[in-house]
């Protein structure tokens, strides 16, 4: 029989790796999450990736969101929120907790659940607790789905920023002076923390600065200048975390570095400067998302320094057995010494953040900046490594 009129079959088009990007959460990040997450969707490449959005409300409910990034952005100085962009107000995305089942579902009550496809890889732009501290990773791991950014250890650490800078000194990098309150010292003997405090800015001098232990962005700090506001600046800071931590003001200015995992390793942007905000009393909330005030990018130091943040933002990327990615901040002091004060796990990632800029400055694009990030993930294993 001839076979010069069969036709073969066309081989099947592999398929794409498919993303989840999920943002929101329970933290009070959640709006901030959310405008990061419209700036991934809108950077990602649709013709390499698969994109589902699934957003995470405020009350912890895993929704099924549109995929509209124009809708995720800050409008009339206000930050967007999941619950206006999820499909439906009572479903929910189910992720399984079977290593060998990647498979992702959306149930809705008195329907039958519906399947969404296998998921490959998250890209969890969440912020803050709940998210960015390691349980969510903790989940991932369970479930057995690569994700971008660092594992569960690292993102513990770089959420609680008393047990950060134990960390950061073990490995021999500066930190500022501090002092914590845990929720068990205040319960016993109020007066004897607050005491403590004021101890601590003897010592120290005036102001402090009073902050949530496991929050971001910024969010429940409050510069105080004497034991007058102390009161009520412990009283905001506990709004957000029942742990406090208490830190010395130093002087000097303020120096952010972002660190990015290659296939040869971790390595450092050009620092960015946070010039003092005009308007603000320090770089708060406000100044950063709000009013958007610029940073100097690349910060204007010499060589030397400029090696030498960039040395020191590895290395504090690999005591905390960081992947992925961090900013790691800096105070370069009037003695011109860089002292450690925080790293994120996962900074803010909107176009107007500080981290895209740096890398911008450095040569890789925002789009770049995400394919990379993913394709890392990608090649990472769940489990211990």
């Amino acid at each position: 029989m001839s076979t010069e009129n069969l036709s073969l079959s066309p081989e099947p088009q592999p398929r794409k790796p498919r993303v989840a990007v999920v943002f929101g959460g329970r933290s009070s990040e959640h709006g901030i999450s959310v405008v990061t997450a419209g700036a991934v969707l809108r950077a990602i490449d649709r013709t390499k990736y698969e994109v589902l959005p699934i957003g995470i409300t405020r009350d912890g409910r895993w929704a099924l969101t549109a995929d509209e990034p124009e809708r995720m952005a800050i409008t009339d100085r206000r930050t967007p929120d999941v619950d206006e962009l999820a499909e439906s107000s009572e479903g929910g995305v189910l992720l399984s907790v079977d290593p060998g089942n990647r498979e992702v579902v959306y149930s809705e009550p008195g329907s039958v659940p519906k399947a969404l496809g296998e998921v490959d890889v998250v890209f969890p732009v969440l912020h803050g607790p709940y998210g960015e501290d390691g349980t969510l990773q903790g989940l991932l791991e369970l479930s057995g789905v690569p994700y971008v950014g660092s594992g569960v250890l690292a993102s513990a650490v770089g959420q609680d920023k008393e047990y950060m800078k134990r960390v950061f000194t073990s490995f021999g990098l500066k930190v500022g002076p501090y002092v914590v309150i845990r929720p068990r010292e205040w319960e016993r003997d109020e007066s004897a923390a607050r005491r403590k405090i004021v101890d601590f800015a003897a010592e120290h001098g005036w102001p402090l600065f009073v902050k949530p232990a496991r929050a971001g962005s910024s969010i429940g700090i409050t510069k105080v200048d004497g034991p007058a506001g102390l009161d009520d600046a412990i009283a905001e800071a506990q709004r957000h975390d029942p742990k406090i931590l208490v830190e010395a003001a130093l002087t000097g200015r303020e120096i952010e570095c972002g660190v990015l995992e290659f296939e040869d390793g971790p390595r450092a942007s050009l620092p960015a400067e946070i010039p003092p905000p005009d308007a603000h009393a320090y770089y708060d909330f406000e100044a950063k998302y709000i009013d958007s005030t610029p940073g100097l990018v690349p910060a204007p130091l010499t060589d030397e320094e400029t090696a030498e943040v960039r040395r020191l933002a590895v290395a504090a990327f690999d005591a905390a057995a960081c992947e992925g990615l961090v900013r790691a901040d800096f105070f370069l002091t009037d003695d011109g010494e860089f002292v450690i004060n925080e790293i994120n796990t996962m900074p803010g990632f909107t176009p107007i953040s500080m981290y895209p800029q740096m890398w911008q400055a450095t040569g890789v694009g925002y789009a770049e900046l995400v394919d990379l990030l993913v394709s890392a993930a990608l090649r990472r294993p769940t489990g211990l490594r």
